[in-house]
């Protein structure tokens, strides 16, 4: 059932950003905009004790408005990692303002990201009594982002990125998008 959860979701999302190109509106300097997806991977830092740092993997979509400003989507979610006797995961769904800084003459860029994060963590270990008990966090708030950018190429570019999702998680990736 997760796997159908998670293509439902990057349906949803390739498809809100297909919409966005739709109404693509021409700015007065030619740009029309920028619909992307794209894909990552990285490893979630959990506030959790005992726990070791769950590999993430993830999708995202957005949209640029003008070359420095856009909108992006994103869920991120993780395999099980070790937590004591047992295992823990993570997952994020995100909706973010983005900035971008192009440096000049090269294809490298700065990303900054801000919006809003929810976060869920949930695991079972076994104590040493042998009974099973859970860890249940989930915690909406303020996230932000920061990354450097390459364009190989006008539609397509890679990218390391550290996000702070809240108090709980924090998660570093690289990825690799596509422009249409």
């Amino acid at each position: 059932m997760k796997t159908l959860q998670k293509t439902l979701l990057a349906l949803a999302a390739g498809s809100l950003v297909s919409i966005g190109a739709q109404a693509a509106v021409a700015y007065g300097n030619g740009y029309t905009g920028q619909p992307y997806v794209g894909v990552k991977v990285g490893q979630f830092d959990l506030d959790v004790d005992g726990s070791d740092k769950p590999t993430a993997y993830g999708v995202y979509g957005g949209y640029n408005f003008d070359p420095n400003f856009g909108l992006e989507v994103e869920y991120v979610g993780s395999d099980d990692a070790d937590y004591y006797n047992g295992d823990i995961d993570a997952k994020s769904y995100g909706a973010y303002g983005t900035y971008r800084y192009q440096f000049p003459n090269t294809g490298l860029y700065a990303k900054g990201k801000l919006g809003v994060a929810k976060t869920e963590i949930e695991g079972n270990y076994l104590s040493s009594n042998s009974k099973r008990n859970t860890i249940s966090k989930d915690d909406t708030s303020l996230a932000g982002g920061v990354g450097l950018g390459y364009s190989v190429n006008p539609n397509f570019s890679v990218e390391a990125e550290y996000d702070k999702l809240g108090s709980d998680a924090d998660l570093m990736t690289v990825g690799a998008q596509l422009k249409f």
